[in-house]
């Protein structure tokens, strides 16, 4: 083992540690250092001297030892020193009260009997101060603001000696920044705040305030942004410097007031057609409005106004766009609700009401601007008639003739529904129908018709309608006669009414039928003695015919369909009157007289021939009517001959009859306008003689 080492020194300049000194001891490789503290102590090996021991307690007796050590192992311990170890240094407690003055405090310390502190700038700037004290805090006044400065201190025990030193940096707080300015971004809503950068701040923050609103905004640069103000707001600004010491006074407030709001309840109304009226609710810091229309068709029109409403013209059928804006010195509020009022479609223009029947009305216009429906109103009679359609036309049906009808027509559109300023148009239906009760013949070619009349000042119409063609009366009354009708015709009688407002329905057909024409010709054609036959022309409108000859003596009569007829029994030499009548499908009778007729005189009777030589003969006959002229035909293939007797005589000879021949023998009346042979003699009896 090695030597025993010697101590030359020991002391302790830190209150944790001493430092040990001593002579080397030859082959020594380490030395073992012992600082013993009563039943405590501290070892600590080093290389060589001087050695330190730490983790040593302040203020404290402690017994110093060194031992060598090397490969043989330990020496004994030197002989001792006692040394006590410094005073501890202060812990400090350090804080700028303000930006000229920093507070330091610090703990007791176990043996000490004063301080001693000092403060300088750590920049070496100004001069340094110190004070001794045996309190444990004191006050540095009067210093830079903002600038950074070192603190050192120290205790001292009762010898003076002092312990173990304390240093810090503090900085003191910095001074409000000053020439503030606030720059107000409108369309934004955010404003700018700028200041003049102060010594030692390493952060600022900017208060805005409103009421119990509060904003914020840190920043270490000399301005800052403050976004999401409140339109209509007065905020105050203020600006505050930070730096690690705290912070500076905040800086006088400045005042900044925000754009007003956009205006609300807005409300449009049009007072009266052609005048908007725009209204709305007072703004907080608004100092004066403008109020923007803009029509559909591009043109603007603005009113500015320091009250809370404005008058407009408009027209009818726009929409209109409106906004209303307030300002102030910061500049135009934010854009608010864009509204939009459409007016009252126009009332149609070019209105016609045409009555078409007497009960349909024929309404057209011109299409108007804004209109998306059109209501046609037809008001009159027992009730309203409605139409609706998109059409510029509308036929109204339905309606009561003859009745004045108040017709208007209004305008709609989905956003504002009626224009109900529209006027209406007087209109009256077309005449009621009338109605025939009834038609009496007041002669052959007379007709007169009654009808209900069912109007007012109406003009009555009636027709009779055929195939001999068209009949007219007219009438303000209730009937009218119908003249000069032909014969053997058919009607359809139909009465119409007139007025100003047109012209009704056809009334229903009464049908109507005349007589039958007479025949214009008629012909008696005697057949034998006692059968006439007679022929007629054709009567228009007859089926049937019913022809007479009447005399003293009798009546022959025949009913037909054809237009002849053969009448038997007829009297010779008897004067007739002749008579038709012509009987239609229906039995309408038609009694026709035309001239008399004679019938044939009558053939003599009793006619007997007696020969008077070869070449005579003579003829007896018995007159049937003796003041008569007869008068005896003789036919024969050699030669007709004939004899008349002298007056009052029955009977006549013929002579120079060529013989040897057959002959026809008649004797037959002669008229007084001479011989008829041809007439009577067909009818007489004959007689052969050979």
């Amino acid at each position: 083992a090695p030597d025993i080492p010697v101590i030359d020194q020991a002391y302790s300049k830190l209150s944790n540690s001493i430092t040990v000194e001593w002579r080397a001891v030859p082959g020594a490789t380490n030395y073992m250092l012992t600082a013993q503290d009563g039943d405590s102590f501290v070892e600590t090996v080093v290389k060589n001297s001087p050695g330190t021991v730490t983790g040593l307690k302040p203020a404290t007796l402690y017994r110093i030892t060194v031992r060598a050590i090397n490969s043989g192992g330990k020496s004994q311990p030197s002989p001792f020193r006692k040394v006590k170890t410094v005073l501890a240094a202060p812990v400090l407690s350090v804080r700028s009260l303000s930006c000229d003055s920093i507070a330091v405090s610090w703990e007791a310390v176990h043996m000490a009997a004063g301080f001693s502190v000092s403060l300088m700038r750590s920049d070496g700037l100004g001069r340094m101060l110190k004070q001794n004290t045996t309190n444990t805090s004191l006050i540095f006044t009067n210093l830079d603001p903002g600038a950074l400065y070192t603190i050192k201190a120290y205790a001292w025990n009762a010898n003076g000696m002092p312990g173990d030193d304390f240093t810090y940096n503090q900085r003191t707080s910095p001074n409000a920044p000053v020439d503030v300015k606030v720059t107000f971004n409108s369309g934004a809503l955010r404003a700018v705040v700028s200041w003049m950068p102060t010594e030692g701040a390493l952060n600022y923050s900017v208060t805005v305030s409103s009421g119990l609103l509060e904003l914020r905004c840190n920043t270490s640069s000399a301005s800052c942004t403050v976004p999401s103000l409140q339109c209509s707001s007065e905020y105050h600004v203020s600006v505050t410097a930070y730096n690690d010491a705290g912070s500076s006074e905040p800086t006088d407030a400045v005042s900044l007031k925000t754009i007003p709001c956009a205006p609300v309840n807005i409300s449009i109304e049009e007072d009266e057609p052609g005048h908007l009226l725009v209204s709305w609710s007072s703004v907080s810091l608004g100092h004066y409005y403008v109020v923007f229309v803009k029509s559909d068709d591009g043109l603007e029109v603005h009113c500015n106004t320091s009250y809370t409403q404005c008058h407009f013209q408009s027209d009818c059928g726009f929409t209109y766009f409106i906004s209303v804006f307030a300002y102030n010195k910061a500049g135009q509020s934010p854009l608010g609700d864009v509204f939009n009022y459409t007016t009252a479609p126009c009332c149609p223009g070019d209105f016609r009401a045409v009555s078409t029947s007497s009960d349909t009305v024929r309404v057209t216009w011109a299409a108007v601007r804004g209109a998306d429906l059109y209501e046609t109103r037809a008001a009159g009679g027992s009730g309203v008639v409605l139409c609706r359609d998109t059409a510029t036309a509308c036929t109204l049906s339905a309606l009561q003739c003859s009745t004045p009808y108040n017709i208007t027509v209004y305008s709609f559109s989905e956003a504002r529904g009626r224009n109900t300023s529209c006027a209406p148009q007087y209109v009256a239906t077309a005449p009621c129908s009338p109605e025939i009760k009834n038609i009496t013949k007041e002669g052959l070619s007379v007709i007169s018709v009654q009808w209900q009349p069912n109007n007012e000042e109406a003009t009555y119409v009636v027709t009779a309608r055929g195939e001999a063609g068209l009949w007219h009366c007219t009438s303000t009354r209730n009937s009218c006669t119908l003249m000069d009708l032909p014969c053997g015709s058919a009607f359809s009688v139909s009465a119409i009414a007139r007025s100003p407002a047109g012209q009704s329905f056809p009334s229903y057909s009464i049908p109507l039928e005349t007589a039958p024409c007479c025949p214009n010709d008629l012909t008696l054609t005697q057949v034998t003695q006692s059968v006439t036959n007679i022929s007629w022309s054709f009567g228009r409108g007859a089926q049937t015919y019913v022809t007479t000859l009447e005399s003293p003596k009798g009546q022959a009569k025949c009913h037909t369909l054809q237009t002849y007829c053969l009448l038997g029994c007829i009297t010779c030499g008897t004067n007739y009157t002749v008579s038709l009548r012509a009987i239609s499908e229906t039995g309408l009778t038609s009694s026709c007289t035309y001239q008399g007729y004679s019938s044939g005189a009558c053939c003599p009777s009793g006619v007997k021939l007696y020969r008077l030589s070869n070449n005579g003969i003579r003829v007896f006959w018995r007159a049937p009517d003796e003041t008569r002229s007869y008068k005896a035909d003789l036919h024969g293939s050699k030669g007709n001959f004939s004899c008349t007797p002298s007056s009052g005589l029955s009977h006549c000879d013929i002579t120079k009859i060529p013989c040897g021949d057959v002959y026809t023998v008649v004797v037959a009346p002669v008229t007084d306008k001479g011989p008829k042979l041809t007439l009577f003699s067909s009818f007489c009896p004959k007689k052969i003689y050979s």
